[in-house]
């Protein structure tokens, strides 16, 4: 199932949104959907709703249109639809090519990629530091080739990502379909480069596309004693261009733009090297560059292939896996499975609303180092959701073991729960697990030394005890201690059926 235009939209890593999509144990659902889009950051409600009343909809929202999750936007008296591909619907047409079922959804700011690194602020650092040495350091048109170059390169290198699951912007709006807004019924690249059955070392076309231009891109710095090599190599892609052309009006019967731009530069480069490179002299040095220089490229490219490949299994594998571990029916029983503990204190550190169906307690102890992580899942949840969730927050303190600095913050602590907002409560929990700074808490407290009856917590912590809970930090949910099995980061997928499970 493709949304390309969707995840462009809503400004989510592709990547991501397909791994967590297809790992969800309903996939390919509308829940599985919906749930993938909460998860990475897009509130979301489905409905079941009547066409009668798609005219109250907001400008824009999310259905089912030909089979495929679309983002539809009201324009004029029609609609414009973006899933794989943009196209325009009149509003019949859109009726009937849709179901009922309908997703409105708020773009959430974080929203964004996960990538830890962006190589493309680099990129364009050495595409400046060439272009300044090319246009400072060579004749005009041996600038203008390495500029040609460049072009090739980059535009190989979003081809290159797009054949690993990740989107391009530059190849959309080149291609047709750019952002939402102007919409192209057709794109003929991606049929053009995910149909190229060239293989040559595992190889395809369009990785020899990527290098050939890296290589002569760092080739043209040399110009011009590497002139006759660079002229040999731009009169061999004479050989490129006449297949992908074959391809396209032959094989395919369909023009792809990007490839139509890659066999201009190609052609502008030829004309180049016809006109200026000459009086050329050729070089044992410049033979040795070359052979060199290609092989590094020409062994990189076959090794970032392998590289990514082996991530791309990997990744559908753990999908599999993911799958099966984040089936809802499973979690239960494995949560029912631990032997339910009743507490009596149920009160003290107590957030959220408290009579809900969702009683999520976690054990930890201020000084854990491994709690901080916890605890900002557990205020994480009961932000998101306010009305179905409480929060008990059971610190381990016993009076006897703990030292002066403890106790104080544990009143300071106590005070502010008792005499202070909710909010001003999580905000100092947060604040301490944040910066491990007693001074800052008891000034949150309003500066003087507290001292508050610490019974409650030294009753919480007997609890505790006796239920075996002396490690930290431990989920209880509803009475039942999180499974080992588990990790914590998991009940992000299992909240909204622990908040729906009657019998739970």
């Amino acid at each position: 199932m493709i949304f390309d235009k969707l995840i462009n939209y809503l400004k989510l890593d592709k990547q991501e949104f397909i791994f967590q999509f297809n790992s969800h144990p309903n996939y390919p659902s509308a829940l599985a959907f919906s749930d993938t889009l909460n998860f990475m950051g897009v509130k979301n409600d489905a409905y079941e709703l009547d066409k009668e009343y798609w005219d109250e909809l907001p400008e824009e929202f999310i259905a089912i249109v030909e089979n495929s999750f679309s983002l539809v936007k009201k324009s004029g008296s029609g609609y414009s639809v973006y899933s794989e591909k943009a196209k325009n619907f009149e509003k019949e047409e859109l009726y009937n090519k849709s179901t009922d079922f309908v997703l409105l959804f708020e773009k959430a700011e974080k929203a964004e990629s996960k990538l830890a690194f962006n190589f493309k602020p680099v990129l364009y650092c050495v595409f400046a530091v060439i272009l300044a040495y090319s246009f400072l350091s060579q004749t005009i048109y041996e600038a203008v080739f390495n500029l040609l170059s460049l072009a090739g390169v980059y535009i190989s290198l979003e081809i290159y990502n797009q054949k690993f699951g990740n989107t391009s912007t530059v190849i959309g709006s080149i291609c047709g379909g750019g952002a939402p807004g102007t919409a192209q019924t057709v794109n003929s690249c991606d049929k053009i480069i995910k149909q190229d059955k060239t293989s040559i070392l595992g190889l395809k076309f369009s990785d020899f596309s990527l290098i050939y231009f890296v290589g002569l891109a760092i080739l043209g710095l040399f110009l011009p004693a590497t002139a006759y090599l660079v002229k040999g190599f731009t009169f061999v892609s004479v050989i490129a261009i006449g297949y992908s052309v074959y391809i396209q009006a032959f094989v395919e019967k369909t023009f792809c733009r990007v490839c139509l731009l890659i066999i201009s530069i190609l052609a502008g480069q030829l004309i180049l090297s016809i006109l200026f490179f000459q009086n050329l002299s050729f070089g044992v040095g410049a033979l040795l560059l070359t052979i060199i220089l290609w092989a590094l490229v020409f062994s990189a490219v076959i090794y970032f292939n392998t590289i990514l490949e082996e991530k791309e299994t990997l990744q559908k594998s753990n999908a599999k896996n993911l799958r099966f571990k984040r089936n809802y029916e499973l979690f239960k029983d494995q949560l029912q499975q631990n032997e339910k503990i009743e507490f009596q204190d149920t009160h003290t550190f107590s957030v959220g609303k408290k009579d809900s169906k969702l009683r999520i307690a976690i054990v930890s102890n201020p000084y854990c180092g491994f709690c901080k992580d916890a605890h900002k899942l557990a205020e994480g949840l009961l932000e998101k959701y306010p009305n179905e969730i409480s929060l008990q927050m059971r610190f381990n303190y016993t009076q006897e073991r703990a030292n002066e600095k403890y106790t104080q913050l544990i009143s300071d602590l106590t005070h502010i729960y008792h005499h202070k907002h909710e909010k001003d409560f999580l905000n100092a929990v947060e604040t301490w697990f944040e910066t491990k700074d007693e001074g800052k808490i008891n000034t949150l407290s309003g500066g003087a030394a507290t001292s508050e009856n610490l019974n409650p917590l030294v009753e919480m912590s007997r609890e505790n005890s006796n239920a075996g809970l002396s490690f930290t930090p431990i989920f209880i949910i509803n009475g039942y201690q999180f499974p080992d099995k588990y990790d914590r980061e998991d009940l992000l997928f299992f909240i909204d059926e622990l908040i729906d499970d009657e019998d739970l």
